[in-house]
Parts: structure tokens; sequence; C-alpha cells
């Protein structure tokens, strides 16, 4: 997995893989985004509310734990072996959005993590155990956290969305 050597290199990481995938999306036409394709686990629609879901778990998960509640990850309603109730859960709750939309709210998640960042001192987001939330048998600190729900899918999810335009034969 990727490493960062400071805050300021994973705030640079995820604008670039934010912008890169979002940028995916400029060719895609609004009555195309349920179209699913042969070979591609996810719509359009679907791959970026995957990403709105995660994006805004990560936000509610640091919220609540600075409110003084107690987190259950990744949801109270959904545990980590039941990712796939909690996959259509995001696109329940996303897909009625325009594909617009969803791009304007990701970019909004996205502005919030960076700020979120920005507003973190090193300890906290490069040592294990600094939240609740993040302490987990694997004891990630939380940028990995934010890498994994952030950059790592930007990246793959990216690679997903071109593969739905071969298939649907617009590149």
């Amino acid at each position: 997995m990727q490493t960062y050597k400071d805050k300021a290199e994973l705030i640079e990481e995820l604008k670039k893989r934010y912008l890169l995938y979002d940028q995916e999306f400029n060719d895609i036409k609004e009555y195309e985004k349920d179209l699913l394709q042969p070979g591609v686990d996810k719509t359009p629609s679907q791959n970026i509310s995957y990403q709105l879901g995660w994006t805004h778990l990560l936000l509610q998960w640091e919220a609540d734990e600075q409110k003084g509640l107690d987190v259950k990850t990744p949801t109270p309603e959904y545990k980590w072996n039941n990712l796939g109730g909690l996959y259509q859960s995001f696109y329940n709750e996303y897909s009625s959005h325009s594909l617009q939309k969803q791009r304007e709210l990701l970019q909004d998640q996205v502005n919030k993590i960076i700020n979120w960042i920005e507003n973190l001192d090193n300890d906290t987001l490069f040592t294990p155990g600094q939240r609740k939330w993040a302490t987990t048998p694997a004891q990630w600190p939380v940028w990995k956290w934010i890498h994994i729900n952030t950059v790592a899918p930007f990246k793959n999810f990216r690679t997903q969305l071109r593969k739905w335009k071969k298939k649907k034969g617009t590149e």
C-alpha cells in the first residue's frame, strides 16, 4: 500500500486521484448512468454512489467521535461481514440523484476530507490508536483509513469506469 511522508503529500495525492476519477464522468451521459456493462461490476451511478457512501462514513465516524458518541463501524446497521448490504444502501441513497448532482456531492465530500486532513496534527493522522473508530485489530492510523476510502478506490474505480466506457464503445 502507498504511504505518505506528510499530510501535504496525502492531500496532493487525494486531489490528483479525485480529479482523474471525476473527469471520467465528463463523457458519460445522464441516460447512461444506470447502464450495466458485461464484465463490469457497477454502473457509473453505482460507482460514484459507492464513493459517496464511504466518504460520508469516514466523515461521519470522525464527527460522531468528536461529539463523544460510540462509533460502530462500518455502521450500526451493517457489520463488516455484510458489505454487500452496505453497498446496496449506498446505491439506494444516492442513485436517485443525477450524475451531475452525485459529482457535486462527491466534490463536497472530498473538500471536507481535505479540510479535515489539514486540521489534523501529524500524530493524529499518522500514529495508530488516535481515534477509537480507527482502532481495529489491524491498528491502522487515520491516514490509512482515508487512503483506503478515497485515493485507492478513486484509482481502482477509475479503471472500472474506463472499462465500462470501452465496453460501451465510447473510448
